[in-house]
């Protein structure tokens, strides 16, 4: 796994400005201004970074109305014109799995448990299940009417409520708050599902001995997420196929795919959830148009700060399209009650202990009411004939505080052709299991969504082969391949890393330098370049001292690791940790005449780098979408420069680093080559598989997966993006990154794409007996043959 080490105490080093310039140099580079800024540079960037991404956060709501188009001409013609919307939220969500149908609910018996639960004057209760997908099933219970039902719903408690809890069979809620009871005994037929909690009890595998503290719901999340799946859409999927067994039991035939109702149920299907239920409900409703008036009590919001919820809520793209108040106008004409209510506080995850880390931060409470009012507001202006289709319920009205309150439950009926008082709360029912654990439920539907994704893993090889390598021109040589790349580069980056647009050309990069370097051979300098307000690029320019006037030279761009600084890959002393990672591969290559530059990439700082991931995220963006973009004004920059060559200039990175050397380079082709160092591999497998040690799904990496890359690129399909141009892998046995086979099995569809090109010699791999550092040995001879500088003698 990418190494971390932090080097605060060279923080003053590489911000000296030398008083005396080398013999022949200058203390500024011609055509930059003096730099003179102060402190810490690469903590000063990753905070502009956060300023500019909370920009685009705020932003993001003034550019929704471009993805939509309503037509309010008729209530048809609306749905019409936001179905395109709908599926893009589907496909948000990773709700995408094809059902599979079913006739019938299946009861949950054994020997000491019984199938019917409960039972009551009014209604039965009964443990149940359905199917979801393959080996996917739905669980919970049944509330069953002795009467004909006044209407059919699904009742979601939030992740950390059972069943039985909103049954009134289990303790925990006040009476008046187990509101699927309430429905029950108000005549409705209620289907309560279970969700995944936020324990950890089997966030992790036994057989391996390795165990998180992350949430279950986040332990699926981040193994779904890198296969274009979530575990919000798991648990949607879920709902809806209640819904299908729903609509059966109304006489029709189940749907996979919710066309619009030419006319209402017989019997009105509705929905309730409470907190992350409210959650599920409302996503649920947007997509299904089967379900007549939902209620969404806890959770409806402003998502202008969903990168500080938990983890299981992160949405790629969400933002760009989609708050709560677009997703209700998904929901709209339908009836769609919002109430404000008090949800337990979730400040972080189960506490780390021995054994047990890696959980990602997220905190979570009651939403604010004005906050609440405003959405509301924002829902019911998008939705203009039907102003009133969105009602906001204070959780202080009516009869009780807290989950749900029985006014909210009467609107909530009224708007289900149900119009009643509610009832008094009868006598409770009582639990007829024995032994019954609610653990063994629970550690059931995990297991069950694990292996579901494990399984997609598994099959995602050639899924990648279906999308990727068949559609390649790999048999039209250099040119002809060449042309079938601009759509597979524009995928990865438009629908995997996310692209902002490309800072204006006219905007001035506003180059400033200062020395800091007087070696031998060599001179060095801080280099700081404008990219977009708050967002600047920095590294060191190292010069060869025997430069000729008019002189054109390749360059090596040479980057550093996870917590790394540029002065990491230039330092020469060798007792140091860095030394032991890069051995000074810049100062090494610019001694052998090379012009280098070291930037600096904003992955520093813990949290604080991961934190820029989760505000990117919602924005369909990611942390290298910023990346690419200061590289992009680093390869103008350098390519301006008199003493450049701009078509001989090379990437060599190292863990991070190579994962920039992947990313970055097969999107800008103005990197004539790239080296991969102590990171190729089955980056989709490290990413998501829970059945290696070398996972990230066991450690602190929350912000590794990308959102559906596992079935677009993994590192042979980035290799190829890179291709024709020359491409290495410089692997050491002993990095724990991953094994070796993991290396070799990927790069062996590299090396296959440059022979059937006619190219080999453009590739090569180099094994060596070493850990996680730069070798600098077959790199070395790679940069000096494909950037034609000649070696040494």
């Amino acid at each position: 796994m990418s190494h971390r080490c932090l080097f605060p105490n060279l923080a003053t080093f590489f911000l000296m400005a030398f008083a005396c310039a080398a013999p022949g140099a200058e203390s500024v580079l011609p055509n930059t201004k003096p730099l003179t800024t102060q402190g810490y540079l690469s903590a000063q960037m990753v905070a502009g970074i956060d300023r500019f991404l909370m920009g685009e956060t705020e932003r993001s709501v003034n550019g929704r109305p471009a993805h939509w188009k309503p037509d309010f001409s008729s209530r048809a013609a609306y749905e019409k014109s936001i179905e395109p919307n709908r599926r893009r939220f589907r496909q948000y969500l990773g709700a995408v799995d094809e059902r599979v149908p079913f006739t019938a609910l299946a009861f949950v018996s054994s020997s000491s448990s019984p199938a019917k639960v409960a039972e009551t004057e009014a209604y039965s209760i009964h443990a149940v299940r359905w199917p979801v997908f393959e080996g996917v099933f739905g669980e919970g219970l049944l509330l069953e009417p002795k009467t004909p039902p006044l209407a059919r719903v699904i009742a979601v408690p939030d992740a950390d409520q059972t069943p039985e809890m909103i049954a009134g069979l289990a303790p925990g809620l006040a009476p008046e708050s187990q509101f699927a009871r309430r429905l029950a005994e108000n005549g409705c037929q209620v289907l309560v599902p279970v969700l995944i909690s936020r324990q950890d009890t089997w966030s992790g595998n036994g057989a391996l001995q390795r165990f998180t503290n992350q949430p279950h719901r986040e332990w699926i999340y981040r193994q779904a997420f890198e296969m274009g799946r979530h575990i919000i859409g798991y648990e949607v999927q879920k709902i809806l196929a209640a819904a299908d067994w729903l609509a059966r039991e109304n006489g029709f035939p189940a749907s996979g795919s919710q066309p619009a109702q030419a006319k209402p149920f017989p019997v009105p299907i509705g929905l309730v959830g409470y907190a992350e239920g409210g959650l599920l409900a409302l996503y649920s409703a947007a997509l299904d148009t089967r379900i007549e008036a939902t209620l969404v009590s806890g959770y409806f919001d402003s998502r202008q700060r969903l990168w500080e919820e938990p983890i299981y809520r992160n949405i790629f793209g969400l933002l760009r399209e989609f708050g709560d108040a677009e997703i209700a106008s998904l929901v709209a004409p339908r009836a769609l009650i919002v109430e404000q209510s008090e949800v337990a506080k979730i400040e972080r995850p189960p506490p780390p202990r021995e054994g047990r880390q890696g959980g990602a931060p997220g905190k979570w409470e009651t939403p604010d009411f004005n906050s609440v009012e405003m959405e509301v507001a924002r829902a019911n202006a998008l939705i203009r004939p039907w102003q009133s289709a969105v009602r906001l319920v204070h959780g202080n009205e009516g009869m009780s505080v807290g989950p749900i309150s029985e006014r909210a439950l009467e609107l909530f009926l009224n708007s289900l052709r149900a119009p009643r008082a509610l009832v008094p709360a009868g006598k409770p029912p009582s639990d007829s299991r024995l032994r019954f654990d609610p653990g063994s439920r629970q550690q059931r539907q995990v297991e069950e969504l694990v292996e579901h994704t494990q399984k997609l893993l598994r099959h995602a090889e050639a899924v990648r082969d279906s999308f990727f390598w068949k559609n390649l021109a790999t048999n039209s040589g250099t040119t002809g391949y060449a042309s079938s790349l601009p759509g597979f580069r524009s995928n990865f980056w438009d629908q995997v890393i996310g692209r902002f647009p490309k800072a204006d050309p006219a905007s001035k990069s506003n180059p400033r330098s200062r020395q800091i370097y007087d070696e031998a051979r060599w001179t060095g300098y801080d280099v700081v370049l404008d990219v977009w307000p708050d967002v600047h690029a920095w590294g060191i320019l190292l010069l060869p001292k025997d430069l000729k006037a008019g002189e054109r030279r390749p360059v090596v761009v040479c980057q550093h690791g996870s917590e790394g600084v540029p002065a990491d890959t230039i330092t020469a002393e060798q007792n140091t940790q860095a030394y032991g990672f890069y051995k000074s591969f810049s100062a090494r290559l610019a001694d052998r005449g090379f012009i280098v530059f070291a930037p600096h990439n904003p992955y520093r700082g813990g949290d604080q780098f991961r934190s820029l991931q989760r505000k990117a995220n919602p924005l369909g963006k990611s942390l290298f979408s910023i990346i690419l973009a200061q590289h992009d004004r680093i390869l103008d920059w350098l390519g301006e420069q008199p003493f450049v060559d701009p078509e001989r200039i090379g990437f060599y990175g190292l863990s991070s680093g190579g994962v920039t050397a992947m990313k970055v380079p097969a999107l800008l082709e103005r990197y004539a080559l790239s080296i991969c160092s102590a990171h190729f591999n089955d980056w989709i497998r490290k990413n998501a598989t829970v059945d290696s040690s070398y996972s990230y799904l066991f450690t602190g990496e929350y912000d590794m997966p990308e959102f559906n890359l596992g079935q677009t690129f993994n590192h042979a399909e980035m290799a190829a993006l890179i291709a024709p141009r020359p491409f290495m892998v410089e692997r050491g046995h002993e990095d724990g990154v991953g094994p070796d086979e993991w290396v070799e099995h990927e790069y062996a569809k590299v090396r296959r794409l440059y022979t059937s090109l006619g190219l080999p010699e453009r590739t090569a791999i180099e094994f060596f007996n070493g850990a996680h550092a730069i070798n600098g040995e077959g790199a070395f001879k790679f940069l000096h043959q494909h950037l034609r500088w000649p070696e040494p003698k």
